[in-house]
C-alpha cells in the first residue's frame, strides 16, 4: 500500500486457490486439497476497513467463473502489523499451515526467502507478459540477494505531512502551509499547542507498539532528511555494512524527543498503544483533533464509501504537505517508499494454481482497482499512464510525484532486527527513560549484534 501500516495499510493475506481448470496443482502439502488455494492477509483489528476483503472477493469471484471446480479460500488474520508478520512467519514453517498464497510487506521478504520460507517465482515470470509492464524499483523490492524474484509487487506508496486546514485556520498557520526545515514543521506544532486547545499538535508514530510504522513513518522521514539524498544514511554500499554512530541518526532522534518531550505529539500512552494508528485514521483525523500527522499515501482507503469510517470531506479538510529535510537541503523534501507483494510459500501445496491467482489479481484492470481502492502508487507503467488512474482519488498526484525523491528501506535479511533497535530507541526517548546520547549507544550495540558487527562508523 504505497508500508501501508498500511503506516501504511498494511494487509496480509493467506488464500486458499483452488487448482485452476486444466492446471496441474504440485506440491501437495498436508491435507491440501488440490482444487483449493489458501491464501492469508492482514485484516483490519476492528473490522472496519474491508478494502483487501472486498478486492480478494472479486478476484476470487472471477477466477472461480474462470476455473471451474476450483475454490479458492481467503483466510484473515486478525492482528496489528507487528503480530500480523509474527503469525505469518510461523504459518510458513510447515506444510500443514502455509498458505498458497501470501501477502508479504517488502521489508520482511528478504528475511522469509533467507529462512527459506518463500518459493522464487522466476520460471512463472518467465512466462507471463504482464510482468515487463512493473517498473524495476518495485521489481528489485522482491529480489533476493541471489538474485531470483520472490515476490510480485501489488504497488508501492510514499509518505508526507497530512494536516488539518481548520486547525491551521485557527492557529493563525497558512492554508498552503509548506514547510522548508524541520524547524518549521515543530514550530508549526507549538503553535498549534498555544492556540488551539484540545488537538494534538503533531503526530509521529514511535516505539516497539507501532513497529514498522514508527521506523518507517516516524524515524526515517528524518534520518533520511539530513544529509543531501545521495548516500543512504543506514546503509553503506561500498562497505555494504550498517551505519553506526551517526550525527544524523542522533539529529533524528532528537527531533523524536523534542516531540514528546513539549508534549506537541500525543500521550505517551496513546503513542505506545499498537492500535493507535487506527485511532489516527478513524477518529483524530476526521473528528479534527489531529493538527498534523506524519503519515502515508494510504490514509484515505479508510475513509471511501463501505469502510466503516466513511469521510467524503478527506480532501477538503485536509491539506498535505511534503516532509522537509532537515535544514532545507537539496532535494528539499523526503519521502520513504515500501509497498507489499504477493508471494508463494516454499511449503505451499499448489504453487502452480497460486501463481494463476495472482495472474488473475494483476491484469491491467484489477491492478488499477486494487490501486485506487487502496490509495495505492501504481507500480504497472501501464496503470500509471493512464488518466481514469491520476484522476481517480484526491491526492494520488501528489504522492505520485513523490516517488522522484522517495528512499527504499535496505531491505537485507538482517533489516528486521535493525528497525526494532530503531523502535527500541526511538520508545526510550519518547518516554523519557533514555537521553539521545544513551538511547543512540544502545542502538549501536544491538546493532552490532542484529548484523553479526557488520557495522561502519561515520
Amino acid at each position: 500500500m504505497l508500508v501501508r501500516p498500511k503506516a501504511s495499510l498494511p494487509a496480509v493475506l493467506a488464500l486458499a486457490v483452488a487448482a485452476a481448470g486444466t492446471l496441474t496443482a504440485c506440491g501437495g502439502g498436508a491435507g491440501s486439497d488440490p482444487d483449493t488455494v489458501k491464501v492469508s492477509f492482514k485484516q483490519s483489528t476492528d473490522n472496519s476497513v474491508k478494502v483487501m476483503d472486498t478486492f480478494l472477493a472479486d478476484i476470487k469471484k472471477q477466477f472461480e467463473k474462470a476455473n471451474p471446480g476450483k475454490k479458492v479460500e481467503l483466510v484473515p488474520i486478525k492482528a496489528p502489523d507487528s503480530e500480523y508478520y509474527t503469525k505469518l512467519q510461523q504459518m510458513l514453517r510447515s506444510p500443514k499451515t502455509a498458505p498458497d498464497l501470501v501477502y508479504e510487506d517488502t521489508f520482511l521478504i528478504n528475511s522469509d526467502i533467507t529462512s527459506g520460507y518463500l518459493k522464487p517465482l522466476d520460471p512463472y515470470l518467465a512466462k507471463w507478459q504482464d510482468w515487463n509492464q512493473f517498473i524495476d524499483t518495485a521489481k528489485a523490492a522482491a529480489k533476493g540477494e541471489d538474485g531470483k524474484t520472490y515476490g510480485i509487487p501489488d504497488g508501492t506508496d510514499t509518505r508526507g505531512l497530512w494536516f488539518d486546514k481548520a486547525v491551521f485556520e485557527k492557529a493563525g498557520l497558512p492554508a498552503d502551509w509548506q514547510p522548508k526545515t524541520w524547524d518549521d514543521v515543530l514550530e508549526a506544532a507549538r503553535t498549534i499547542k498555544r492556540k488551539v486547545p484540545g488537538v494534538t499538535p503533531l503526530n509521529v508514530y514511535t516505539g516497539k507498539p507501532a513497529g514498522e510504522a514508527a521506523t518507517m513513518q516516524g524515524f526515517q522521514m528524518l534520518l533520511y532528511g539530513t544529509n543531501d539524498g545521495t548516500a543512504d544514511p543506514l546503509y553503506d554500499e561500498q562497505s555494504k555494512k550498517w551505519i553506526a554512530g551517526s550525527k544524523g541518526f542522533k539529529d533524528a532522534l532528537t527531533f523524536v524527543e523534542t516531540v514528546y518531550k513539549e508534549k506537541l505529539g500525543p500521550d505517551v500512552a496513546d503513542a505506545l498503544d499498537p492500535n493507535f494508528a487506527t485511532r489516527v485514521r478513524g477518529e483524530l483525523l476526521p473528528e479534527g483533533k489531529l493538527g498534523i500527522n506524519l503519515d502515508g499515501s494510504w490514509l484515505p482507503q479508510d475513509w471511501l464509501e463501505g469502510s466503516g469510517h466513511e469521510w467524503p470531506e478527506w480532501s477538503d479538510k485536509l491539506g498535505l504537505a511534503a516532509m522537509p529535510t532537515q535544514n532545507g537541503q537539496a532535494p528539499g523534501k523526503v519521502s520513504m517508499s515500501g509497498g507489499w507483494t504477493w508471494a508463494i510459500p516454499a511449503k505451499a501445496g499448489n504453487p502452480d494454481l497460486a501463481f494463476e491467482f495472482i495472474k488473475t489479481m494483476q491484469t491491467k484492470a484489477n491492478a488499477q482497482k486494487w490501486y485506487v481502492a487502496n490509495s495505492g502508487i501504481a507500480v504497472r507503467e501501464d496503470v500509471a499512464a493512464d488518466p481514469a488512474y491520476v484522476e481517480a482519488q484526491p491526492g494520488i498526484k501528489f504522492f505520485t510525484d513523490l516517488v522522484a525523491t522517495t528512499h527504499y528501506r535496505p531491505a537485507f535479511p538482517a533489516y528486521p532486527k535493525v528497525s526494532t533497535a530503531i523502535q527500541e530507541a526511538m520508545e526510550g526517548v519518547t518516554t523519557g527513560e533514555m537521553s539521545v546520547e544513551e538511547a543512540a549507544k544502545a542502538y549501536d550495540e544491538e546493532l552490532k549484534s542484529a548484523t553479526d558487527d557488520q557495522v561502519i562508523q561515520k
